[in-house]
């Protein structure tokens, strides 16, 4: 399955003074950041759709790799009560689309591609260091690795 597909985004504008949209829309009134420049702060929290804009989960965080200066992955923590037993998933950063209309992510996924999808909780995060588990998530996700 290959989950990269066009996601038609609305364009309807959002009010200027609304803070949620502050960053994501457009620029403030300050000179703040557009949609074009996020800080990874903004990013974090959102939650992450889909096409039936079920819910299924939201950013945790977002990985860097810091010797390409790119984006590898943000990571969506789904599933849980209150933070307890919450998995974790490094999404391929080109797996999602920012909608910045509606403030989250959209993923052409169902909520039950995640039963199999290669995860990890908080206290156990996978090495980094390990190319094959690099491999492993780019090709469960159908996405051409980043660094290629």
């Amino acid at each position: 399955m290959n989950i990269l597909e066009d996601y038609p985004i609305e364009q309807q504008q959002q009010p200027q003074n609304d803070p949620r949209y502050r960053g994501l829309h457009h620029a403030s009134p300050e000179g703040g950041p557009g949609p074009r420049l996020l800080t990874a702060n903004t990013l974090t929290g959102n939650r992450v759709v889909n096409r039936a804009d079920e819910t299924l989960g939201h950013i945790e965080e977002i990985m860097l790799d810091t010797d390409l200066g790119l984006i590898a992955y943000a990571v969506m923590a789904s599933g849980g009560f209150l933070s307890f037993s919450e998995r974790l998933f490094a999404i391929p950063w080109s797996a999602l689309t920012l909608d910045p209309v509606r403030g989250c992510f959209v993923m052409n996924a169902s909520k039950d591609y995640f039963d199999q999808a290669p995860g990890f909780d908080k206290q156990h995060w996978p090495s980094m260091a390990d190319a094959e588990w690099h491999e492993e998530v780019h090709h469960y996700y159908g996405i051409r690795p980043y660094w290629d």
